[in-house]
């Protein structure tokens, strides 16, 4: 590989194979969202497709979950390491954390090797959540997860084909393993079936420009990755940056907040990440992975350079970091990791503290942080387990010259909500009521994006487990804008047993009738409040962003009824500002 990276490359047949590369794994992700048994995969879109050289560095993913590109490499690096027979036709499962580098152990890759006339030239894979995998509750996401071993079935890198069939016993004790094995086995097989297609796909590409050339362009494009960030990074300021955040606590110490602290040092074109002062490993499930860890810092610097960027590994060669062995950020074995996605957040959130001191014009606030909420017992249907496992999302934070997004997934997590209409059609559960809040969203020149408010009635007995951020620790402003609104939990709101859950909690009884409501926090603002256009408060107010006492409050504007719209009372807002500025 080394030999064929020094190649000369034409630009014009480097260009067509990375577009290729592109649409390759844009098919394999139609294919494996359109064939998958389960709503996390068919609707949330919880996955991701890549391909990878034969070292297992990523040379093409389409992000659809950013934090996947470590999670690949290391992964591969698994399978590479496990296995000196790979052969054409061969199929490997790996889920494990610290074997592989999936973020969590429902995080399943399924990696394919590609050979090219006898020569192993490249992998294909996917990594997809799964529904359950096993553990004290169902999802397998369990907030009061105290070692790995409370956290579902782990499979190091093993075979699950061999000559293009598959090894039933694995079959067998996954499905022995699982709530819910048919969806299981299902999306396992939608993911094989969708690294076959790459494999073959990648296949008739170096057919189409010969071994050579193609191999060599893929190097290429890993080299180009690298500079292209190395030159992004060389414009800005040079100097020493630090910022942190907290996540709410880690679901066994509730109440002790978990520190992410970073420091940025940059020179030149050299940037390197030092996390020593964050937190020693937590005791709940709230740790990531090294792997993990440079995929965010990955995420930040693609999304504050050009999110347009073609994502490969050289992405991760252009920087360096320091995480302390034995921390919150590179945990000692069996740590738990599996409610770890809050962190990732806080970590993201703590990297653009930092970072937005460098690149002033592309500052953003934080945002509303991650939650699911999983749901399990019998289905009213067909007398089978189920789980639900829904992700939500809430507001955006604010940035520089935007207001934030509303009622969304943030940062790196990029799932879609569930339709209603799916989650009522295939669980016991009816959904009352779904809207933003308004006034939820910090206020500032630049408006935080709007939590959501949903009700749910549950029809059956079910074991409810939620992992969830920013209760406690609202969604921080920048540049002087406000927070934005907590999250909250609560099982039969508005009535007498009405019971507030904490944002990581495993195994809540709900009884058939039972109703719980889901708010998820708004993003902060960004600028001062008293700077946003009296106008588009104005907006905010007749859209049901904000309400009349909340454009007062927050951002000294008067407005008058005038029938079913509001209006602005110029001279009222003047004097309210000059009053309160």
């Amino acid at each position: 590989m080394a030999s064929a990276a020094k190649k000369t490359v034409d630009a014009v047949e480097l260009e067509i194979i990375r577009a290729s590369l592109d649409g390759i794994v844009q098919e394999m992700q139609n294919s494996l969202f359109r064939t998958g048994f389960s709503t996390i995969i068919r609707e949330s879109q919880d996955a991701s497709c890549a391909m990878m050289n034969p070292q297992g560095d990523v040379i093409a993913q389409h992000v659809v979950l950013p934090l996947h590109i470590g999670a690949f490499p290391a992964c591969c690096a698994a399978v590479i390491r496990g296995y000196d027979d790979i052969e054409e036709g061969d199929a490997f499962l790996i889920n494990h954390p610290y074997d592989g580098g999936s973020p969590h152990a429902p995080d399943m890759a399924v990696i394919t090797p590609v050979f090219f006339k006898g020569e192993l030239i490249g992998f294909t894979g996917s990594i997809a959540h799964k529904s359950d995998i096993g553990g004290p509750v169902p999802g397998s996401c369990s907030g009061q997860a105290k070692e790995t071993f409370n956290e579902g079935l782990h499979l190091p890198a093993v075979r699950y084909q061999r000559k293009f069939v598959e090894n039933r016993e694995i079959d067998r004790i996954i499905a022995a393993n699982s709530r819910t094995p048919e969806l299981v086995l299902g999306d396992i097989r939608g993911q094989l079936g969708s690294s076959r297609l790459g494999e073959q796909r990648m296949v008739e590409l170096v057919s189409k420009f010969s071994r050579d050339n193609a191999v060599a362009c893929f190097a290429r494009l890993i080299e180009l990755a690298e500079a292209r960030m190395r030159a992004a990074i060389a414009e800005w300021k040079d100097g020493r940056y630090e910022a942190e955040r907290f996540v709410d606590d880690d679901g066994v110490e509730t109440g002790k907040p978990v520190r992410i602290h970073v420091v940025v040092e940059k020179k030149g074109d050299q940037i390197r990440f030092d996390f020593s002062g964050s937190a020693d490993q937590t005791k709940g499930p709230a740790n990531i992975r090294p792997p993990t860890v440079r995929a965010a810092i990955g995420y930040v610097l693609v999304s504050l350079i050009d999110p347009n960027t073609f994502i490969n590994s050289g992405v991760l060669r252009s920087f360096d970091i320091e995480a302390r062995e034995g921390s919150v950020l590179n945990p000692r074995f069996p740590a738990p990791v599996n409610t770890y996605n809050p962190t990732v957040h806080a970590l993201v959130e703590a990297l653009y503290g930092a970072l937005t001191d460098i690149v002033p014009g592309m500052a953003r606030a934080d945002g509303c942080g991650s939650r699911s909420i999983i749901l399990g017992g019998r289905s009213t249907y067909t007398g089978k387990g189920y789980v639900q496992y829904e992700i939500l999302g809430g507001g955006g934070g604010a940035r520089a010259k935007k207001d934030g997004q509303s009622g969304t997934s943030v940062n790196q997590s990029n799932a879609k909500i569930a339709p209603i209409e799916i989650i009522e059609s295939e669980f016991p559960t009816r959904v009352l009521r779904f809207e933003l809040i308004p006034d939820s969203g910090g206020a500032g020149q630049y408006r935080g994006g709007l939590g959501i408010r949903r009700d749910y009635l549950n029809l059956e007995d079910a074991r409810f487990s939620i992992r969830s951020t920013k209760h406690i620790i609202a969604p921080e402003g920048a540049a002087h804008g406000g927070k934005g609104r907590t999250g909250d939990i609560i099982v039969n709101p508005d009535t007498d047993a009405a019971k507030q859950l904490p944002t990581r909690y495993a195994d809540y009884p709900l009884k058939g009738g039972d109703r719980f409501r889901v708010i998820t926090p708004g993003g902060g603002g960004y600028g001062q409040s008293f700077a946003r256009d009296p106008d588009l408060v104005i907006r905010d107010l007749n859209e049901g962003y904000v309400t009349p006492e909340g454009a007062l409050r927050d951002y000294g504007v008067v407005a008058a009824k005038q029938g079913d719209l509001f209006a602005l009372d110029a001279i009222a807002t003047a004097k309210a500002r000059a009053n309160r500025g």
